[in-house]
């Protein structure tokens, strides 16, 4: 299950998103959230969704290997379907004891769910197609205008592109560690929750553990550096927009325009 996990990790590719500046992809990945919960009729939703899978086309990475990432978070997609299937006040449908199911909660079930799927969907693509080196300069550059009510927006980048590089080292820790202790007798997988949770706890203290370390020997490999933030600093690949990247724009604002003319008619 640690393997499905792809949030945070890079899938190098040849195809016109990994050429993209981040910037664009940044800003990309904003208009499709907020289309998404915007998007109040199925037709709107079905343009979101023919869009997002016209992108994940373009990006050359496959389909099954972003589902894949959907798989840990399973359990949150029923939570959340649960309680908007049975708390939501409407027409009942039908009662199940002392719960009922709305006509309304049952809309709601299903579209909260299915906007869970798309939001983690189409924010993975962006991860997959970006680097995290690509993705620290991408926000340190569209957030720029913040330092001038003296956001430290070079450190709020630094430390977001840090905590995306380690997820994927976690895992492969954590995947490690859960190995040496089913070797050693541990059990994961039976009983109930408690006892699960009890099982987690040689699991998570070496975790805990190795964390530290790691992000003891990154400090000191920034100080042997001589890293003392952003001012003044070069880039070794500064970003410059291409044609590329203002064709992609043109598409994006085409995309806002056509998105909410609709949501106008409709």
């Amino acid at each position: 299950m640690l393997r499905e996990i792809t949030l945070g990790q890079y899938y190098p590719a040849e195809s016109v998103l990994h050429s993209l500046d981040p910037r664009v992809k940044l800003f990309s990945t904003l208009v499709f959230i907020i289309t998404l919960f915007s998007a109040n009729n199925i037709i709107l939703f079905a343009f979101v969704v023919i869009t997002l899978f016209g992108i994940i086309k373009l990006s050359h990475v496959p389909f099954s290997f972003m589902v894949k990432g959907l798989r840990s978070i399973i359990v949150l997609l029923l939570i959340a379907g649960i309680f908007n299937l049975f708390l939501t006040p409407g027409r009942t449908l039908f009662s199940i004891g002392a719960l009922s199911i709305s006509d309304v909660g049952l809309k709601n079930a299903a579209l909260m769910t299915s906007r869970m799927v798309l939001l983690i969907i189409g924010t993975s693509i962006m991860t997959l197609t970006t680097t995290p080196n690509q993705l620290t300069d991408g926000l340190e550059k569209s957030l720029g205008f913040m330092k001038r009510f003296k956001v430290p927006v070079h450190e709020i980048s630094m430390m977001m592109s840090i905590a995306l590089r380690f997820i994927p080292i976690l895992i492969e820790e954590t995947d490690k560690i859960m190995k040496a202790q089913m070797a050693r007798g541990a059990d994961f997988e039976t009983g109930g929750l408690i006892k699960k949770a009890k099982n987690m706890v040689p699991l998570l203290v070496p975790l805990f553990v190795s964390a530290f370390r790691r992000a003891n020997d990154l400090s000191f490999a920034m100080e042997a550096r001589c890293y003392n933030g952003g001012d003044g600093r070069t880039k070794m690949r500064p970003l410059k927009y291409s044609s590329l990247d203002q064709r992609a724009y043109i598409c994006i604002v085409a995309y806002i325009i056509v998105f909410y003319v609709a949501k106008g008619l409709l």
